[in-house]
């Protein structure tokens, strides 16, 4: 077999990538993955790893500041060095990276650097080197949506790529969109210290949530500092003097906002530029999203796609559940990805962790429901932990029991959606979570009592 022939290509090695060309080096393929970045793509390098570091970093330092003292703990002066926190951030992601090509080696995957783009008949060119394979995996991703009317400088109106590196706290910082990345990046550079107003075209945080709980995390972070203008649009920017001067419009008024930074954070969209799909005739809906069918195989035989280039959210998780199995049904086996049990989490301080049906979507359905809810003051580890804001919230079949969703504002919510995950991918009923045993004292046991509710039978409220 030559050099340049593989069973597999996988265009992109972002989690989606890099995953399913691991698992497919393990069914006995042989494999390239393409990248023409650094391992791990966007969520590695400028996205999820490296915005979880700093909302680590900067929650130590607004609580070493401001909430340290209630727990006995005398912090005295502290100091900033964002410096420092950049590179702990920095070290992080090498670690991670590094991870990846170890991973690579150890699975037999060939790692090609350079930009992939479909040549038609099994081949992909890659800076002018062609390979062939006998199927092609695209997993290219997603970059920043860039809005015609606030164009991306990298300097001043900026994206989230230049918001995760920074080298000073901006005085103050306009964010455009809050959804997940909007308020998770705005989180950070208010707790470092700057002005923080987020604007958002919708009327309220997080749409796409569940309502009532994302209400619930907008009161919180309005405590927290952070201002909202709900209902209003951004129609320009403009740079002048080292500051953005930024027209904001709600209804048939407008009127002129200065920041230092200005962050859109309007969603994203799929990176097909420069694959080469127009011209070997690849399908893509109006959006530029590749079309598959269900074992992910594109309009052209032997070509798949993953990931954030096809239809779905734009999770990583989603994207690596997608490559194995993508990669499974071209071994023969069985792929499976549950789409009803995509978990979803907004890192803000406390966390928004939801999976399943929100309250508003079972009830436009006319589906029969219940709900049972269970506030998180009421829980005895959250105050051990001084994070009491926040409830679960669990939506079951009114006839069946079955549960549809499972919705959590809380610390560390992320975490304690896990089990609402597995609760939902075997099909478990409230009740089966509320005789489920949890440990005490542990902030899962905010799940069990939410569980009890259902039924009205929670014991601690």
């Amino acid at each position: 077999m030559a050099d340049n022939t593989f069973d597999l290509i996988v265009i992109g090695a972002g989690p989606g990538g890099y995953v399913a060309a691991i698992r497919a080096a393990q069914l006995g393929m042989r494999v390239a993955c393409v990248e023409k970045q650094a391992l791990g793509g966007t969520c590695l390098n400028v996205g999820c790893i490296p915005s979880k570091a700093l909302l680590e970093s900067s929650e130590l330092f607004h609580q070493a500041g401001s909430s340290l003292d209630i727990h006995g703990v005398k912090t005295g002066g502290v100091e900033l060095d964002l410096k420092g926190m950049m590179k702990r951030k920095s070290s992080i992601v090498r670690r991670m990276t590094g991870g990846i090509r170890g991973l690579f080696r150890k699975n037999n995957v060939t790692h090609i650097s350079g930009l992939g783009r479909l040549a038609g008949d099994g081949k992909v060119d890659v800076d002018g080197d062609v390979y062939s394979a006998a199927r092609i995996l695209i997993a290219t991703g997603s970059s920043a949506i860039e809005l015609p009317n606030l164009p991306f400088d990298g300097e001043y109106v900026i994206s989230s790529t230049e918001a995760l590196s920074l080298d000073e706290v901006p005085e103050k910082m306009i964010v455009i969109g809050a959804g997940a990345i909007g308020l998770e990046l705005g989180s950070v550079w208010h707790r470092l210290g700057a002005e923080v107003h987020v604007v958002e075209f919708l009327d309220g945080v997080t749409p796409t949530m569940d309502r009532e709980l994302s209400l619930g995390l907008q009161k919180v972070l309005e405590k927290q500092g952070l201002r909202f203008s709900f209902e209003t649009r951004a129609e320009s920017a403009e740079v002048r003097d080292g500051k953005v001067i930024v027209t904001l419009a709600q209804g048939d008024e407008t009127a002129s906002e200065t920041c230092d930074r200005l962050l859109v954070a309007v969603g994203r969209r799929p990176n097909t530029d420069g694959l080469g799909g127009e011209d070997v005739g690849l399908e893509m809906d109006d959006q530029g999203r590749i079309l598959v069918d269900d074992v992910f195989e594109t309009n052209l035989p032997g070509v798949y796609a993953i990931g954030d280039v096809i239809p779905g959210p734009m999770l990583a998780h989603k994207a690596e559940e997608e490559g194995v199995a993508a990669v499974e049904y071209m071994a023969g086996k069985a792929g499976h990805v549950n789409y009803d049990a995509i978990p979803n989490v907004v890192y803000t301080h406390p966390e928004l962790a939801s999976v399943g049906l929100t309250e508003e979507q079972v009830a436009a359905d006319d589906i029969p429901y219940k709900v049972g809810k269970f506030p998180i003051t009421a829980n005895g580890r959250a105050h051990t932990l001084q994070a009491v804001d926040g409830q679960v919230k669990i939506i079951a079949h009114e006839k069946t029991d079955r549960v549809l969703g499972i919705h959590i504002l809380s610390a560390r919510a992320s975490d304690m959606l896990a089990e609402g995950v597995l609760a939902m991918e075997f099909s478990a009923s409230a009740e089966d979570i509320a005789r489920t045993m949890h440990a005490h004292p542990t902030l899962p046991e905010a799940l069990k009592e939410a569980a009890l509710n259902v039924e009205d039978e929670a014991i601690h409220i």
